[in-house]
This record gives C-alpha cells, structure tokens and sequence, in this order.
C-alpha cells in the first residue's frame, strides 16, 4: 500500500466504497511504521468505537498505510513516559483486550507486524497477509515483555516450544510460517491482500449480523475462560437468536429461493 501524500487524521474509519456493510479502519502514522503514541491509541479507540455503534457496518478490514501494518509502540513515546493503553483496562491501544461485538479482519501488507502490531493482530478475529510479511514480539530486545497479548495468546494459539522461542529470542516468523501455524487466514501476493481481505468481509457482512455478534461471543468465552463459561454463554446466544427476526428471515429465504432480508434482530 503506497505511503499517502496527506497526513490526515491518526486513524481513519470509512466504509469501503465496494460495500457500505464493511468498515475499514486505516492506521495513518506511515513516517514511524505506525507506531503508537497516546495521541494514536486514543485515535484508533475512537475508531474502533464509532465502528461498533454504526449499525450499518457489520464487519471492519483493519489495515496499515505504508510498507509496515504497525510496528507497535513507539519507543520514542514510551521512553519520554508513555504507555499507550497498557495501564488501562482495555490493553495495548485501547485495543488488545477490548471486548467487541463485531469481526474484525487484520490487513498485513508486505513489511510486516511487529511488537504491538503483532498482539493487534492476534486480538482480531481473522488475519490476511501477504508474502513476504514477517511478523515477530521482539519486546525482550528492548527490555520489555510483549504485555499487549504476545505473551498470553501465542502459547495459546501455537506450540507452546514456538511461542516460546519467539518470545524469549524476538526472532521473526515468516507469514508463510504465521498461516501454517495457524495464526493466518491466508497468504497472497502483496497486490491481492485488500481483495483477499475484502471478499472475507463480504462474505461475513452477508450473513445475519445478530447471529454473527452472538456467535464472536461464544468463541471469544470458549478461548479466554473455558469450555464450562462458553457453554454458557453459547446457551444465551441461542436464546437471544432463536427467536429473532433474523431466524425467521433466514428459514423464510431458503424455503422461498431468496437471498435473505438481515435486519440485526
């Protein structure tokens, strides 16, 4: 994605002009590698925000402008006393630990995902890259720890012996290696990521919005507290689908021929 000619805001939220249903954030800090600073975090909280409350977006493409998707904190910030949202409740960015109700698709351009930019990727719900991407949580090279979810979600996601190994040596993984670890939803060419990205989301924007937010719920619950709060959780979610419009609509278009009519209740 080539650098913009304009510095515009931090952080940008605007529906893809291919399809009103899809969001598209832009982190627009492209001289630093899109490196957070408080100003940025408090920008991209903004964003992610307005994103939830717009009923008219059902899903968001989160990308970077410029070679790098996110380099994570900007070190400069930190040292002159900044923590952009890792004091707060909501983590790294106001983002990591945020809790959402609707898919978020994380956009990887060629130059990769680092540090925070890493953990931003791995709090989004599915993640496109393109080849040559690298992506790695080099905290410990400067003296930190990946505390934006590095640490708790790649021994989660991956063998606990490659999570280990990236987090105590910070040496990157190839996206190549990130999509057979699981961690990708595929890999393309750098000139196909945004169509890749963008069908993904169409296809999510499709379907019924109510059941696609109760439906992140019960994953969500199920990968941070367990199998016993996820059934739980997975038993509301039905209760509150079951008897929406929604349902109906759905069972009233397949038994009609139709594309279904979403409402979001």
């Amino acid at each position: 994605m080539p650098v913009s000619d304009s510095p515009g805001p931090l952080v940008a939220l605007a529906p893809s002009e291919a399809d009103p249903r899809i969001g598209v954030i832009t982190l627009n800090r492209p001289e630093r590698r899109n490196a957070f600073n408080t100003e940025m975090a408090d920008a991209f909280a903004a964003a992610v925000e307005a994103f939830e409350n717009d009923d008219a977006l059902r899903v968001a493409i989160l990308r970077g402008n410029g070679p790098v998707f996110c380099a994570g904190m900007d070190l400069g910030a930190f040292s002159e006393g900044e923590r952009p949202g890792l004091d707060t409740a909501d983590g790294f960015a106001h983002f990591v630990r945020r809790p959402r109700r609707k898919p978020m698709i994380a956009e990887v351009q060629a130059g990769g995902a680092f540090a925070g930019g890493f953990e931003i990727v791995l709090a989004c719900d599915l993640a496109v890259a393109a080849t040559g991407a690298r992506f790695s949580v080099p905290e410990v090279m400067r003296g930190i720890v990946a505390a934006g979810g590095g640490a708790v979600r790649l021994p989660l996601r991956i063998p606990a012996a490659i999570a280990r190994e990236m987090l105590f040596t910070g040496n990157p993984i190839t996206a190549e290696r990130a999509f057979d670890l699981g961690l990708l939803n595929a890999v393309v060419a750098p000139e196909e990521v945004s169509a890749t990205a963008l069908g993904l989301a169409a296809q999510i924007a499709g379907n019924a919005p109510l059941a696609v937010s109760e439906t992140k719920s019960v994953i969500d619950d199920a990968l941070s507290a367990g199998e016993a709060v996820a059934w739980h959780t997975n038993r509301r979610a039905w209760d509150r689908v079951v008897s929406s419009e929604d349902a109906l609509e759905g069972a009233t278009a397949f038994k009609e021929r139709r594309p279904p009519e979403w409402r979001g209740r």
